[in-house]
């Protein structure tokens, strides 16, 4: 009985499926990614700002959509109070989707813009694209009232008259949601476009701890010396077969009489 080659307590070095040792294991080749210098990243953060004043301006276009589609809200004065002309008129609600119609168009045209000029993206033209979203959309409500219709009604009545109709301020009642209309979707969309036509990282090249034997023999190598004959060789192994006598015959040990 022979003792065995690998104690109890230690794994084979032969198993290619065991966990590589401490401080050995895979890591990227050198050919892989590295991050960005210095001066990339500034002008990530050039490019960032600049979207984002950009998109600002442009709600300037916003706003003046906004003014010139969104529907009236109709008022009438009697000298004593100011009354809707139509008290179950959807104007006031017509004009909150109007501005979140126009956001989400513009926030398409915007995203689509931004990752077609800047495809490599990054975290500072996201967060610009977003940013001047928001800073847009504020600048085209205040456009919006600023060029609308006064926002003193009482004036506005006793101006025009008794009986006489006229366009109520134009307002935004769901600030919040207009207000992010246009980010959300800017943002929405520039994510799907990266994902369906941005550029991919290239696969990484792995180094694996383990080589040589821990993988078994390499291919074409031929058998070790001492090892036995080669396949096909033709010659058999010296000695006596297991189990057979000095004689070639059976032993008395398998049971059976040596023949005299």
């Amino acid at each position: 009985m022979t003792a065995p080659l690998t104690p109890p307590h230690q794994p084979d070095p032969r198993d290619p499926w065991q966990a590589p040792p401490p401080g050995s294991g895979s890591h990227l080749a050198p050919g892989g990614l590295l991050p960005p210098t210095a001066a990339e990243r500034r002008a990530e953060l050039v490019q960032g700002a600049l979207t984002a004043l950009l998109l600002t301006a442009a709600g300037l276009v916003l706003g003046l959509l906004w003014l010139w589609l969104a529907p009236r809200v109709p008022l009438v004065s009697d000298d004593t109070a100011v009354y809707l002309k139509d008290s179950e008129g959807e104007e006031a609600v017509g004009a909150d989707g109007t501005f979140v119609l126009l956001a989400l168009g513009l926030g398409l045209v915007s995203a689509v813009a931004v990752f077609f000029l800047r495809r490599r993206g990054g975290i500072p033209l996201v967060v610009g694209l977003a940013l001047g979203g928001v800073l847009g959309s504020l600048l085209a409500w205040g456009v919006g009232t600023w060029l609308g219709p006064t926002s003193d009604v009482v004036a506005h009545a006793k101006e025009v008259g008794k009986g006489v109709t006229f366009d109520a301020p134009l307002e935004l009642h769901a600030v919040g949601a207009a207000v992010l209309a246009w980010p959300i979707a800017a943002m929405v969309v520039h994510l799907l476009l990266t994902w369906v036509f941005g550029p991919r990282d290239p696969e990484p090249e792995f180094e694996f701890w383990g080589q040589g034997e821990a993988f078994g023999p390499a291919a074409g190598a031929g058998p070790a010396a001492g090892t036995g004959p080669a396949p096909g060789s033709g010659s058999a192994p010296s000695g006596p077969l297991p189990g057979a006598g000095a004689d070639g015959g059976p032993s008395a040990a398998d049971g059976w009489p040596r023949r005299s």
